[in-house]
């Protein structure tokens, strides 16, 4: 007897608040989590009492947003405005901002009842691809791992576990994967020399990595968030990694090469993904439902360790550490 496919779903909703539809696929048992987009975000206190009304329908929800800071910042009035991880780089002490970054950030997300933050970004900043940019540490594989490891310690303190995206590199593709298939066409040797050793060195502090809409044709003809040869292959065998897998969004033109919405949740969970992020789409997510339905998937177990491990709190504001690390990220000029 084969053993059921293991995953599930991560889905949205429309609103700041709950429709009956929304509860009606947030009971579904195939639904495992739930992002938030700045169309669901007026301010802190709206974001508690929605974060409150989904754990009241599905307690064991997943509840995520992605607040890397920069562009890429979903909760912006009453939270900090954090730099784009870019900025840090230049400063003597890069590695000391680039924690309390992680720690400011952590902390505000979960005191508004979130589980996590997609961050941090491991990819290479080549200055070819315009999606990823600034949102990247570094050009130097070496550096990006350090300040990405300092920034995962801050979140880390703060009880959230960290995510590093997107796997294996999205810095060489051009395209953009929200609206584009972009391809890398460097050899797997060219892409361990560099994007890979982010990834590699922060294995064990990584409770979860997200892989890229990418094809790397001389890696696989598929995607790697598709593709067995490199999340099972590479990122489990090679790398060792046994954190949670996230899809990234497929809904996303990057993921389409696969199909519609039941393909690609179906490609996705088949090739090791433990959750498929399906967004900004509720036909799609209620297809890919339908196909998780199908394969009688069971939810992985590993998704557990990314809730937030911190009780939320909304007074934050008054620990003399919250104090600290504003004054070190204002004295050298990256907030206002």
């Amino acid at each position: 007897m084969t053993a059921a496919l293991q995953g599930s779903l991560m889905v949205d909703v429309a609103g700041t608040w709950l429709t009956a539809e929304d509860r009606h696929l947030l009971r579904q048992p195939e639904v495992g989590g739930l992002i938030i987009f700045a169309r669901n975000i007026e301010h802190p206190r709206q974001v508690r009492a929605l974060s409150a009304a989904i754990r009241a329908v599905r307690p064991d929800l997943l509840l995520a947003v992605d607040q890397e800071g920069g562009r890429v910042q979903r909760l912006r009035q009453g939270f900090v405005r954090l730099p784009a991880m870019r900025a840090l780089a230049d400063n003597p002490n890069a590695e000391y901002l680039a924690e309390q970054c992680g720690w400011i950030m952590a902390t505000e997300v979960l005191a508004v009842g979130l589980d996590l933050s997609f961050a941090p970004v491991l990819d290479l900043d080549y200055q070819r691809s315009a999606v990823v940019g600034t949102r990247s540490f570094e050009g130097d594989p070496v550096r990006a791992a350090v300040l990405a490891g300092a920034f995962i310690r801050g979140m880390n303190s703060a009880g959230m576990a960290a995510t590093g995206k997107h796997f294996p590199g999205h810095g060489w593709a051009e395209a953009d994967s929200h609206v584009a298939i972009p391809n890398d066409e460097r050899s797997l040797e060219q892409i361990r020399a560099h994007d890979l050793v982010p990834f590699a060195r922060l294995s064990k502090q990584l409770a979860a990595v997200m892989p890229a809409h990418v094809i790397y044709p001389q890696v696989d003809a598929q995607p790697a968030g598709f593709s067995r040869r490199w999340l099972q292959d590479i990122l489990r065998g090679e790398l060792q990694f046994d954190g949670v897998i996230f899809s990234d969004d497929l809904s996303m033109a990057g993921a389409h090469v696969v199909g519609d919405a039941a393909s690609r949740i179906e490609a996705a969970l088949s090739a090791g993904c433990d959750m498929g992020l399906v967004c900004n789409d509720r036909a799609a997510a209620e297809l890919a439902l339908t196909a998780a339905q199908r394969m009688k998937v069971k939810p992985s177990a590993r998704i557990a360790r990314m809730r937030g491990q911190a009780i939320a709190s909304t007074d934050y504001k008054q620990d003399p550490r919250w104090l600290a690390a504003l004054t070190a990220l204002r004295d050298a000029q990256l907030i206002g």
